[in-house]
């Protein structure tokens, strides 16, 4: 009893909510703001020809980096420092996980975000243990959290990547080999896991995710977003089409937990659109990972797969991706695949079940 009082008063809740859904989700926040920004900046500079993108803004140990390098190279402090905030850890804490997550985030190679995760949380926690328990805490909490957080990413960072980087590559590897089938389901997967409350941009992400299952993930992820914002025009208009198509369709999970058959066409699309993505348009994401799980929201699928084209992030170039000039083809397929198909597909299904009965008119609202 004494100990579970103790966790109540230090604010540390083990739980699926706290640690798979909350920081689950800071943390794709975390990449978003740097990995993704800074390899669309960076893309932009390079095909735009714009000089303030392009040209060096800091030398560090040797390494150039332009602005979008230097946000792309901190993604790991801010993966960390986004887990702490989900975990509201105190501000001695919080900035002190910058050093973890660099750390963890570089021993855990091309599974690095997943490290960072563990590591993260078991760091943010110890951190809150002793935060404000002695009268030096400004020594005290940054040195416990500082050195379990490195410690334990010393330990395990390297294992954790290591395994994530394989499971990825064997979905990958799959995929290459059974494009039709694994379209399918990583279509499917993918986009249920946007829907729900868990962060597939950070679970992409954590698998290094791209190739052709990077663009299956996609095509399930804009078959959830871009169906859902059309099956729903009816009851939420322009503004549901928006806070949908690019925000989120995760706003219907409350919807689909009163009526789950609202769900059906939104899954139907997304077992179509991802063997046509992989097998009739070959289409791959090789941009950061992250995007692979982000679908239309921000338009970050789109553009992952675009800037992939033009200059292949550093796992998708270890995956044997080149640089390319997209054609004709390529453009077609990205428009079908992440807009106008779920667009379609989603709405005459979602029109067959309505007249079915299994949709009735407010099921798909918005509050």
């Amino acid at each position: 009893m004494k100990f579970k009082a103790f966790l109540k008063r230090k604010n540390i809740e083990i739980s699926v909510q706290r640690y798979l859904v909350d920081a689950l989700g800071a943390m794709a926040q975390g990449l978003f703001c740097t990995l993704l920004i800074g390899t669309i900046l960076n893309t932009l500079g390079a095909q735009c020809h714009i000089g303030f993108l392009t040209s060096t803004v800091a030398t560090v140990n040797g390494t150039d980096y332009t602005i979008g390098g230097l946000a792309a190279a901190m993604v790991g402090p801010a993966m960390a420092v986004a887990i702490g905030y989900a975990l509201q850890a105190p501000p001695l804490v919080l900035f002190s996980l910058i050093p973890v997550g660099i750390a963890t985030n570089a021993l855990g190679g091309a599974g690095g975000p997943l490290a960072v995760l563990v590591v993260a949380i078991v760091a943010a926690e110890f951190g809150k243990a002793v935060s404000k328990e002695t009268k030096v805490d400004i020594l005290v909490t940054p040195l416990v959290t500082i050195l379990v957080g490195i410690g334990i990413a010393w330990l395990i960072a390297a294992p954790i990547g290591k395994a994530a980087s394989w499971c990825g590559q064997l979905i990958m590897l799959a995929t290459e080999r059974r494009p039709f089938w694994m379209g399918i389901i990583v279509s499917v997967v993918v986009g249920v896991l946007l829907t729900l409350p868990v962060s597939s941009a950070a679970i992409c992400a954590a698998l290094s995710l791209t190739g052709l299952a990077g663009g299956a993930a996609v095509a399930g992820c804009c078959a959830n977003m871009v169906g859902f914002a059309v099956m729903s025009f009816r009851e939420n208009k322009w503004g549901g089409l928006v806070s949908q198509g690019i925000g989120t369709s995760m706003l219907q999970m409350g919807n689909i937990i009163k009526n789950p058959r609202i769900w059906l066409p939104a899954i139907v699309t997304s077992a179509i659109t991802g063997p046509i993505a992989t097998c009739v348009f070959k289409l791959e994401m090789n941009g950061a990972a992250v995007n692979s799980g982000m679908g239309t929201c921000g338009l970050c699928g789109p553009i992952g797969i675009w800037t992939g084209w033009l200059s292949p992030s550093e796992a998708a170039i270890a995956n044997g991706a080149v640089a390319i000039t997209p054609t004709a083809m390529d453009w077609i397929g990205l428009v079908l695949v992440c807009f106008v198909l779920p667009a379609v597909i989603c709405w005459a299904l979602g029109l067959v079940c309505r007249r079915l009965g299994w949709i009735k008119d407010g099921d798909l609202t918005l509050e």
